[in-house]
């Protein structure tokens, strides 16, 4: 059985430095912490912020070429946990053919915020993360989270993502 769930922030794991992105049940109290890279939790960051480039991000450009391409993302689904790592599904619809598609959960989501795709957790996999939640308290981005990851934003020059210039 599937979760539909929502990002409900960003936050930075204390004793590692790494970004965690917060999932938590629409219909429900659970929260699912998952731990995923900093460009990905930067273009996460930038979406719910609103922040755009001037040139287009990689999910940004993902979003485009679907677009173009009349490709339309039905949902993404975070499928999987295994040793640790986080697995996940996204599910384009081409015509009346719908694909499932291998993705980091990071990933995934970003593309779902961006085509305005619904998120959805294997139950088993909410299960499997009870050891994961070191987040206490209510998931929602604080006014100082929010403030410290806009320094962080605010702070990446364009040479952060990639030798090439946007």
């Amino acid at each position: 059985m599937n979760r539909l769930m929502k990002v409900s922030g960003l936050t930075m794991d204390p004793y590692s430095n790494t970004p965690i992105i917060i999932l938590k049940e629409v219909d429900g109290d659970r929260s699912l912490p998952i731990w995923i890279g900093l460009l990905e939790a930067t273009s996460i960051a930038t979406q719910l912020e609103n922040i755009e480039f001037p040139r287009p991000m990689t999910h940004d450009l993902i979003k485009d070429l679907m677009n173009h391409l009349g490709v339309k993302v039905e949902k993404v689904e975070v499928c999987d946990l295994r040793d640790n790592t986080f697995y996940a599904f996204i599910y384009i619809q081409n015509g009346d053919k719908v694909s499932r598609i291998d993705s980091r959960p990071s990933d995934a989501i970003a593309i779902a915020l961006r085509t305005q795709a619904p998120i959805y957790v294997r139950e088993e996999v909410i299960e499997m993360s009870k050891g994961f939640e070191t987040v206490k308290g209510e998931a929602e981005l604080t006014d100082e989270e929010a403030k410290k990851w806009t320094e962080v934003l605010e702070s990446l020059s364009p040479e952060d993502f990639g030798k090439y210039k946007m």
